[in-house]
């Protein structure tokens, strides 16, 4: 008997973190801080970036992209997170599931290329600065963007569509925090075999591909900064590149903690150490990465700020 599009189950358990009352008020506590400072300090970003004209360029462009990404990407987790531990119910509707497994993916993977994309336009800035103006015009920064959220959106479409073919007929206990594909598939009781292939043959090289642009576009800023003659010029370029490499390295560093290294069990809690890190720390740090690390965001910021009273306090005007 086919059993696609059939599921004996309504919902699945989140394993998530303590079972302690104590331990999960702390935790409670804790995520919630992480994510109202992630969401706060990103939309602080997206509108100094929006109020202030000196950056109103593809580099500030991209950023808020990515400062939008990652507030739907904690967005995407933390909610029924903390829902699950301040009610101790640990349990999510199956189509709750498939909806956080695909706005996980969406935004996982938009993150990816949009650091891609941020690494191109830091490589035509500086290798070729001449034509940076015509290269990197509005149209094109547009398109760049555009066409990462078609693909990423589309991406994680069929992933998700694969899944709901699938049978689940229990255990339905995820040893996670949230819906992740592979432990998912693993709960599986009918043949996962087209989801795994899409999983190598699709998934893999979306998600090498943009890393791999990122390396190949600070090779050849190295070898651009080293054809400075100038230290003060080199210092200059290096320190335009200085927060996004600081970004590259904590997401990709936490990604390959998740993803790549030898899976633990999940009993020990390592994958889910690695998955808060992933999932919840880097999304709040990209903001402090880039206002404290970039002197135009910096100067940015204290506009916005010394407005920001004058824009609540203004006192309405009143018709005769």
């Amino acid at each position: 008997m086919d059993g696609r599009n059939h599921t004996n189950i309504n919902g699945f358990l989140l394993l998530g973190f303590s079972e302690h009352r104590e331990q999960r008020l702390l935790l409670f506590g804790l995520f919630l801080g992480m994510y109202l400072v992630t969401v706060v300090g990103n939309l602080i970003i997206i509108l100094a970036i929006r109020s202030d004209l000196h950056l109103h360029s593809p580099m500030y462009f991209f950023l808020a992209n990515l400062s939008f990404s990652d507030i739907g990407f904690i967005s995407t987790i933390v909610p029924k997170m903390l829902d699950n531990i301040s009610s101790g119910t640990k349990l999510i509707s199956y189509g709750g599931c498939l909806t956080q497994l695909y706005f996980f993916g969406l935004f996982a993977d938009l993150d990816n290329f949009l650091l891609a994309v941020m690494a191109l336009d830091r490589y035509v800035a500086i290798s070729h600065p001449l034509h940076y103006t015509t290269t990197m015009n509005s149209r094109r920064c547009v398109l760049l963007v555009a066409g990462s959220w078609v693909i990423t959106a589309f991406h994680a479409l069929v992933h998700t569509l694969l899944v709901t073919r699938l049978s689940f007929c229990g255990p339905n206990i995820i040893p996670h925090f949230f819906c992740d594909l592979v432990p998912l598939l693993k709960l599986a009781c009918s043949s996962t075999y087209v989801s795994d292939l899409v999983l190598t043959l699709v998934a893999g090289p979306l998600l090498i591909g943009p890393f791999l642009c990122i390396l190949t576009s600070y090779f050849h800023i190295a070898l651009a900064v080293l054809r400075i003659d100038s230290p003060k010029g080199k210092q200059k370029a290096f320190s335009n590149c200085t927060s996004h490499l600081s970004v590259v390295f904590l997401f990709y560093s936490t990604a390959i903690g998740v993803y790549l290294c030898p899976p633990s069990t999940y009993s020990d809690g390592k994958d889910r150490v690695f998955s808060v890190m992933y999932t919840v720390v880097t999304p709040m740090l990209n903001p402090f990465i880039y206002s404290l690390r970039n002197r135009d965001m910096k100067g940015a910021l204290e506009k916005l700020l010394r407005r920001a009273p004058t824009l609540f306090l203004r006192p309405c005007k009143t018709q005769n």
